[in-house]
């Protein structure tokens, strides 16, 4: 199981745009992973109404994992995309 920690650095939190590109590259990676918050059980990172119903706050940490032979790649891009600012355009 591979894990990984990150703050979320959206400024609106992992809201409705940010939500949407997180959740679209979780299902793009082809692999299964989950996110957890404030110790919460954690949620499939592929729904967007999942990983909107916890509620994340700009600045608040979220933690990551998955399985598999690509999990520490694909945590590694994961990671990197919620250390962006999401709200703004690309």
């Amino acid at each position: 199981m591979s894990t990984r920690t990150v703050a979320v650095a959206s400024t609106s939190g992992l809201h409705a745009r940010p939500a949407s590109l997180f959740t679209q590259a979780v299902t793009e990676s082809g692999i299964d992973v989950t996110i957890a918050h404030g110790g919460n059980s954690p949620v499939d990172a592929s729904s967007i109404l999942l990983v909107m119903s916890l509620g994340v706050p700009h600045g608040d940490e979220v933690t990551l994992e998955a399985d598999g032979d690509e999990a520490d790649r694909v945590l590694d891009e994961l990671a990197a995309l919620l250390g962006r600012n999401l709200d703004e355009a690309s």
